[in-house]
């Protein structure tokens, strides 16, 4: 997979790309990571990127050319083509489904923008689609970007040492539900104790523990999943247990 990243602060997307599940994964062949800078396109002594938006107001918007310039620049690079995705706080919100479809692509371009944004006719012609991350403002579609590529380098298959992992992530899985609680040595601590259940060696116990915890959790945080999903009967069962065990009186 190869992911192009148009941006006045290219190396800060590299940095971030370095380390972890994503930079193993650059090691290990399965992605490549390219930056790009919109102001290595521009004319003048001054290399502008940006400049005034018509109708006043404050700020500054980011030119088309330059940015068309970069685009087609990236696009040339490799010959298979390239999904362009603009990060945006007014794009649709970034899922997990989004990050698995994503990771199906052999290429992506991710367009940063900067200041107040970027030419809409620019958007309208050289971007296939926006994303957001969340329903807040960042200085810079870098940070978003860089969500994007660890979402989506993790799927790649090859990526995590255990491919189970991603499996088991929270809305991963039967109904995108949240995951379950998970737990480590020490077996006894002063903050508590482990669920005897995860200690019994019974796999179908254990499993159905983790589903009515993932169900409950769920339902807790998340209610509007719950409401999405697709519970089969036995589901409907194990969260009915879940909520009663939470409202039951402990002992007196």
């Amino acid at each position: 997979m190869r992911i192009d990243v148009v941006s006045l602060f290219p190396e800060f997307v590299s940095q971030v790309a370095g380390h972890g599940v994503v930079g193993r994964a650059q090691e290990r062949g399965l992605l490549t990571i390219h930056g790009w800078n919109p102001r290595d396109h521009a004319e003048g002594n001054y290399r502008r990127v940006d400049d005034r938006p018509f109708g006043g107001g404050p700020g500054m918007v980011m030119l088309i050319d330059p940015l068309q310039a970069v685009l087609k620049a990236a696009r040339e690079a490799d010959p298979r083509p390239a999904h362009t995705i603009y990060m945006s706080p007014q794009g649709a919100p970034l899922t997990q489904a989004k990050a698995r479809e994503l990771a199906g692509r052999e290429r992506l371009i991710l367009l940063c923008g900067r200041y107040e944004g970027v030419d809409e006719r620019l958007l309208q012609a050289e971007v296939d689609e926006e994303l957001s991350i969340g329903d807040y403002v960042l200085s810079g579609g870098e940070l978003a970007a860089a969500v994007v590529i660890d979402a989506a380098a993790r799927l790649l298959p090859g990526a995590l040492n255990d491919a189970e992992s991603a499996a088991q992530d929270s809305f991963e899985g039967e109904g995108g539900l949240l995951d379950c609680p998970h737990y480590t040595r020490p077996l006894e601590h002063p903050l508590g104790g482990v669920p005897p259940v995860l200690l019994s060696g019974n796999h179908a116990e254990i499993a159905r523990w983790r589903r009515k915890q993932s169900l409950g959790r769920t339902w807790l945080r998340r209610p509007e999943l719950i409401d999405r999903a697709a519970l089969s009967k036995a589901d409907r069962a194990l969260l009915e247990a879940f909520l009663t065990e939470l409202v039951a009186p402990g002992p007196e």
